[in-house]
């Protein structure tokens, strides 16, 4: 199967460069194991219904398929990330329907 393309957030871009070189190095091996095969994370339900998430060790990746591309829309401790990311897309709404 050939890979997808991956496209980071620009949080989640962010997020993978503060993290410890092992950390990133799993997350990285992670992400391009999803790039073969999206199928190995996890659904999300609620208000991420639509993404997935694969666990590396205390952290989650979180993502959305769109066709042939991957986006990695969070990264993160699991404690905070799912949160944070709710808030997140509410915030980016909000501000899309306020330049309408």
């Amino acid at each position: 199967m050939a890979s997808l393309e991956v496209r980071l957030s620009p949080e989640s871009g962010e997020a993978s460069r503060t993290l410890h070189p092992d950390a990133k190095r799993k997350v990285r091996a992670a992400i391009d194991a999803i790039a073969v095969d999206p199928s190995l994370g996890d659904d999300l339900i609620d208000e991420l219904e639509g993404m997935r998430r694969i666990r590396v060790g205390r952290l989650r990746v979180i993502y959305r398929i769109s066709g042939r591309i991957i986006e990695v829309l969070a990264v993160g401790r699991r404690a905070t990330i799912y949160v944070d990311l709710a808030v997140r897309l509410r915030r980016d709404r909000a501000m899309r329907r306020r330049a309408r």
